[in-house]
């Protein structure tokens, strides 16, 4: 095993805005100009490879991983050694430029294969936790950090929460979000995410290709998908589906293999379908090993992701259950492969 690698595993930073003039609500965070977000970015040490739109929201597939602009919301989600937590500042100047005020925080990330390797404020959880408290606006009061443990001590899910005091989460009661972290990715599955020596393609053919070759096509087909693949090695892809996104992103090197799913999902979907899209994510990368946090507010929903996986050879390990204030809950489960 390699002693130092590239870091899949990604810091996420979810904002939630609201704003007292509903013209610019329809639009909000979507008139931020392509410099102000180069701007953003800048100091969270990334860039835009690659992007797409539609009516509902935009999104970026970056260097490390992926950003995605909503009229109210913003998601970024970013790999290596990133400094994401330092998008707080520029994107609360912007966002009150545009009339919007900050109403929730939600901060969460796994376990760093490479934590030393770290830059500050990622050097900590604790640090973490202290550098988005001093960066948010005193009226978020209802906050929480927490790590959420598993029966692997490689394994645990890290989660901040802040919301103010007047937030209503009401209008997204039904939605929920999934992360899968998934490691020691099958070597054979893992080896369609590198480009052929002296391919010559650039990053958006390669990546058209690689999305083919791999089935990650066939995971949502009515999602556009924009993809970009990386040279060597190492893929990424966002997929928009009217107002639902999708997510993969992969780091294929034999020792610290990684692969990332995420998606949004309702709990008025068919029983089926976090299930069936579940199973082909597994079945693209075939891990030893896997995490899924779900952030929900039903009960039901964090239920059907053991029954989707399981049948495929794994055996849920661990599930740990806290509940952050005016936020939801968090489901964290752990699986491995099944033992023969």
């Amino acid at each position: 095993m390699a002693v130092s690698g590239f870091e899949g595993f990604e810091k996420r930073l979810e904002l939630h805005f609201f704003g007292d003039d509903p013209v610019v609500d329809n639009m909000g965070l979507r008139l931020l100009d392509f410099e102000s977000l180069v701007k953003v970015l800048n100091a969270v040490q990334c860039s835009v490879v690659s992007a797409v739109g539609n009516q509902y929201f935009d999104a970026y597939v970056l260097s490390e991983s992926s950003l995605f602009v909503y009229p109210t919301k913003i998601i970024i989600k970013t790999c290596g050694t990133t400094q994401l937590l330092k998008s707080i500042r520029p994107l609360l100047r912007y966002a009150c430029n545009l009339g919007l005020t900050l109403c929730s925080c939600r901060y969460t990330r796994g376990s760093f294969i490479f934590p030393k390797s770290q830059p500050f404020p990622h050097t900590s959880f604790r640090e973490e936790a202290i550098y988005i408290e001093e960066n948010l606006p005193s009226d978020l009061c209802y906050r929480k950090a927490s790590v959420m443990p598993s029966k692997m001590a490689s394994h645990s899910w890290h989660v901040f929460t802040a919301t103010c005091q007047n937030h209503i989460i009401s209008q997204n009661d039904e939605l929920y979000t999934i992360e899968v972290c998934m490691t020691e990715l099958d070597r054979v599955l893992a080896r369609k995410f590198f480009q052929p020596p002296g391919d010559g393609s650039n990053g958006d053919v390669a990546g058209k290709e690689m999305t083919k070759l791999t089935g990650i096509e066939n995971i949502n087909p009515g999602a556009i998908i924009c993809d970009f693949a990386f040279d060597p090695c190492g893929y990424s892809m966002n997929g928009i589906d009217n107002d639902r996104y999708s997510t993969i992103h992969v780091t294929p090197e034999d020792g610290y293999s990684y692969a990332s799913f995420e998606c949004v999902g309702s709990i008025f979907d068919n029983n089926n379908h976090i299930a069936e899209i579940l199973k082909k994510v597994v079945q693209v990368f075939r891990p030893a090993t896997m995490s899924v946090s779900t952030t929900c507010t039903s009960p039901e929903v964090w239920t059907r992701v053991a029954h989707a996986v399981e049948p495929l050879g794994m055996k849920c390990r661990s599930c740990a259950v806290d509940e952050f204030p005016a936020s939801g809950s968090v489901v964290f489960q752990t699986f491995t492969v099944r033992r023969k």
